[in-house]
């Protein structure tokens, strides 16, 4: 019997552990050059959940998309899922990821208003593009 309750307390002393090791939730910043509008927030928070579900293994907790500063805040587990990771679906759902440009193929799809500023997207004068539209 004391080994038996000698067994349990290792296991829940262990079991503890390892769950607290795997329950370790990062947070990065990443930098968009083509992040700047309402439009641009609703293509990307549509591509970030379906492309959690599907092939970042529900790596990313969740997400915050700063439009005046054109930068998105994820929670991400490390174990699950890279900065580099991250940086790729970016890249693949259109926008610029930091220093790494977007996949042109990408790029291509999204509305005219998400595109660069060089090539004519983002906010234009006098028309804040930060802000949903009242319909």
């Amino acid at each position: 019997m004391k080994q038996f309750i000698l067994f349990s307390i290792c296991y829940l002393f262990f079991g503890q552990f390892l769950h607290a090791q795997q329950d370790k939730q990062v947070w990065i910043t990443i930098k968009s050059e083509n992040l700047k509008c309402w439009e641009c927030k609703e293509v990307l928070d549509k591509y970030l959940i379906v492309e959690n579900k599907a092939n970042l293994e529900s790596g990313i907790i969740q997400w915050k998309i700063n439009l005046l500063q054109g930068e998105i805040k994820l929670q991400y587990y490390p174990d699950r899922v890279s900065p580099d990771v991250i940086r790729t679906a970016l890249n693949n759902a259109g926008f610029d990821a930091d220093t790494e440009k977007a996949t042109e193929d990408a790029y291509k799809k999204i509305p005219a208003i998400c595109k660069r500023a060089t090539d004519g997207g983002g906010p234009q004068p006098r028309k804040p593009c930060h802000i949903q539209p009242i319909q």
